[in-house]
């Protein structure tokens, strides 16, 4: 056995396809079975798509990089359901493209913040985070509150949507530029936040 395991170390090749084979194998077994999961592939009672403005909004935090600060997965722990709400249950994201689940808090987790505080706190947060948080180390954000959301991009990121899945219909695309018509940047991120985790919650 000494030698065998003697001649696995000096050979890198023999290695390298040994730890590729394990990891390979290791991964069938953990994700394989995930997708024939009711739980993992089919939404919660109550999980609904994106609205038009709520995409927009979800669409600002990424690219102003908000979930490199705040996560949005409540780990099944006492210490984290204690603080933030039930616990995430892969049903709430079924349909998010990308995940946004995060690992890194340098804010607090936003899985369940929807509904939490008023469309004016998360305005004036916005603008100024030290106003309504005062240690607060989050950056500001008050351009968001004269850009405008572009209807035509929602519409297209819809369009795509639906093609891996997601239900949107045919109405639901061609109403997306008249419902974020005139609409802030910061208005759609606002909506966004209000609706996260409230569907498990039973409040959306």
């Amino acid at each position: 056995m000494g030698s065998m395991h003697e001649r696995i170390e000096k050979n890198m090749t023999l290695m390298i396809v040994l730890i590729v084979l394990v990891v390979a194998v290791g991964g069938l077994v953990e994700i394989v079975p995930l997708f024939f999961q009711r739980s993992t592939t089919e939404p919660v009672p109550g999980l609904k798509p994106y609205t038009a403005l709520e995409l927009a909004g979800r669409d600002i935090y990424q690219r102003e990089g908000c979930f490199n600060c705040h996560s949005q997965m409540i780990r099944p722990f006492r210490a984290e359901v204690e603080r933030y709400g039930h616990y995430s249950v892969a049903g709430e994201s079924v349909y998010d493209h990308p995940f946004l689940w995060g690992s890194k808090r340098t804010g607090p987790d936003l899985a369940r913040v929807g509904g939490r505080y008023s469309d004016e706190w998360h305005r004036v947060h916005l603008m100024n985070p030290r106003d309504v948080v005062p240690e607060s180390n989050m950056p500001a954000y008050p351009w968001l509150a004269k850009a405008k959301v572009d209807g035509a991009r929602v519409a297209k990121h819809m369009k795509a949507l639906q093609r891996v899945g997601v239900p949107y219909t045919e109405e639901d695309i061609a109403n997306a530029p008249k419902e974020v018509e005139g609409k802030t940047e910061m208005e759609a991120l606002i909506a966004y936040l209000q609706g996260l985790g409230t569907a498990l919650k039973g409040t959306r």
